[in-house]
């Protein structure tokens, strides 16, 4: 089997509604945009496709201009070359992030399509439903927060995770007042969105050790390890990194090695290096029996939450006030596996015709 065409589609995605905010310092949800869906072909009528979101036209620029020269003519079985390759070009070329994955992901989908079975079970498959944590967005105060989190327990979340201010003091009373408003035995997670130095870190850290939350993720950007593992040696709430910095599981090994994943390390298809590298990461954290806790809600993440056993959630994004359910979790604060061969696309888009077999 050899790879034969390699095309990139623009797709309308719309932003989210209503808005939503992020912690402050940072823009809130994207507008109506562009989004862009990679389809590989072969000579043996086997396809599989890639979905990003967000910038599509410079997807699309690195396909036309580097990716498809690449793949052309390759094996598609090839997974692991072929991912060796992608990095090989980031070299000179500097991917986003977003990029690095989506023909790994390509290429499993059309092995998985292949063989008639979801990508969770070609992974190996360890589960069949997980439970989903609450991720909020950014309210405007501790008193909203409060009642989205009464919101989302009656929904039937059993986890929530917190996307806060970036203000250590402001924080600390809202991750205070959430514990106390929820009990001792409800699990609570503080994500930074890298809001911090190392000092303010170090503060807001005490705060949530005392409170008993699960984790502490990306209080600061994630450039530096050593501050990390400054931050670990400080706090006793763990701490979970390794989000949206470069090198898949070489950054994470980094980060294992200095001490700083004392809750373990985040992995994702879309900022990890598509499936081959998230995988790696769960191997890698397991060796040290640490969590790899699947990082954001896009279908990919749906099947590697059934495929890595040191995974504990699902993140289910809670964007709005009143609260909304994702439509994949259940009235249990469940998800479950999916059954259709392959990975599959996000539903409700306007996609070209050539993508129909995909849908």
């Amino acid at each position: 089997m050899r790879i034969t065409n390699v095309e990139c589609y623009l797709v309308k995605v719309p932003g989210p509604d209503p808005a939503f905010a992020w912690r402050d310092g940072l823009p809130g949800s994207w507008p109506d945009g562009d989004g862009a869906v990679l389809r590989i072909c072969t000579d043996e009528g086997n396809e599989g496709v890639a979905f990003a979101p967000r910038k599509g036209l410079i997807v699309q620029n690195i396909v036309d201009r580097l990716l498809r020269d690449e793949l052309l003519g390759a094996d598609p079985l090839q997974r692991e070359w072929l991912w060796h390759r992608v990095w090989e070009l980031d070299r000179v070329e500097e991917m986003p992030l977003y990029v690095l994955g989506l023909v790994d992901v390509a290429l499993w989908d059309l092995a998985a399509k292949a063989v008639g079975l979801p990508v969770w079970k070609l992974l190996g498959g360890y589960r069949t439903e997980i439970p989903a944590q609450a991720s909020t967005v950014t309210y405007s105060s501790v008193e909203e927060f409060l009642d989205v989190a009464d919101q989302i327990i009656e929904l039937g979340y059993t986890s929530i995770k917190l996307h806060a201010w970036g203000d250590w003091r402001r924080d600390a009373k809202l991750c205070a007042a959430l514990r106390e408003h929820v009990g001792d035995e409800f699990p609570l997670a503080y994500d930074g969105s890298a809001g911090f130095d190392l000092a303010d870190a170090i503060r807001l850290g005490h705060v949530l050790s005392d409170a008993g939350y699960l984790w502490y993720e990306e209080p600061m950007r994630e450039f530096s390890v050593t501050a990390y593992k400054w931050l670990a040696e400080k706090v006793s709430v763990p701490l979970l990194v390794g989000e949206t910095s470069d090198g898949a599981h070489m950054n994470s090994a980094d980060f294992i090695a200095s001490g700083a994943a004392t809750g373990g390390v985040r992995t994702s298809t879309e900022l990890r290096g598509g499936f081959t590298g998230a995988m790696r990461i769960a191997h890698l954290a397991d060796s040290f029996r640490l969590r790899a806790e699947v990082h954001g809600p896009i279908i990919p993440h749906q099947h590697l939450c059934m495929a890595i056993p040191n995974n504990t959630y699902y993140e289910s994004l809670i964007t709005s006030n009143p609260a909304r359910r994702e439509s994949i979790v259940d009235s249990d604060g469940l998800v479950h596996a999916p059954t259709a061969p392959g990975v599959g696309l996000p539903p409700g888009l306007d996609y070209p015709a050539e993508l129909g077999q995909h849908l």
